[in-house]
């Protein structure tokens, strides 16, 4: 069995003091047996890379950001480029996920740019693709989150995709204590691998991480992990509880 990724996204949390609390914590619970059977990355604010990265060093646990703009620089006030990220340490980065969509107008023109710098610079993406809940109850979701697949990877090469995540997100379960059922997670991980399947071939289908996020916690992770198509999970408010982000390592089977 493939390794799984364990990411936790920080999101606008933690300053720079909490965010050496929080690793310190981490690096002395999550123990080096844990990497066998997964890999772990962390996506702090963009105030604490620098001091994440330092912490990080000498240990397998893994650097990622929440965002970057499409430009190598200029005068775009308050964004982060490619280049920076990577001089911070960043091995990956988050796109696409459904909060900069809903509230900072992300589309899916902005997002395939994104990735299109990450991939130039070496980064590699975790792109977030799912249905909002309207979208579900209109019986629309599948197509939805195979446009918004397709429409990322528009002039994305197979090459490209050897390093590619997908994290699929039904926006009703973020945030919200609900999460998706066994039975869901993998028909919209079916529908994202035929996605790639038919963008790419079978192969780029089969290579391909597919996370799923949405409320996941240390009660829930197991029965996650153990559905077909699941390849480890993008973590929110549980990744801030160094307790419990361990406990969601450790249910990996």
């Amino acid at each position: 069995m493939r390794k799984k990724l364990i990411a936790g996204n920080w999101k606008m949390n933690l300053n720079i003091t909490d965010s050496e609390v929080l690793i310190k914590k981490l690096t002395e619970g999550i123990h080096d047996s844990y990497f066998d059977k997964c890999d772990v990355l962390v996506c702090p604010p963009f105030t604490s890379l620098m001091v994440t990265h330092s912490l990080l060093r000498g240990t397998k646990i893994k650097l990622g950001a929440q965002n970057l703009h499409w430009e190598k620089d200029g005068a775009y006030t308050g964004e982060v480029s490619a280049t920076m990220l990577l001089s911070a340490g960043c091995e990956y980065v988050i796109i696409g996920h459904s909060e900069r969509r809903q509230y900072f107008g992300e589309t899916d023109e902005t997002v395939n740019k994104k990735i299109k710098k990450a991939l130039e610079n070496n980064l590699k993406p975790i792109l977030c693709v799912g249905e909002s809940l309207q979208q579900r109850e209109e019986g629309i979701f599948k197509l939805v989150v195979e446009n918004q697949v397709k429409a990322a990877l528009e002039g994305i090469t197979k090459e490209q995709m050897k390093d590619f995540v997908i994290a699929y997100e039904p926006v009703w379960a973020i945030g919200t204590g609900l999460n998706a059922n066994s039975d869901q997670i993998s028909e919209m991980n079916m529908i994202i691998g035929d996605t790639i399947g038919e963008l790419y071939d079978s192969e780029a289908a089969v290579s391909l991480l597919i996370l799923y996020g949405g409320s996941v916690n240390d009660k829930n992770s197991e029965e996650i992990f153990s559905t077909c198509g699941v390849d480890g999970a993008l973590i929110g408010g549980a990744s801030l509880k160094p307790e419990n982000f361990i406990n969601i390592i450790k249910s990996i089977k």
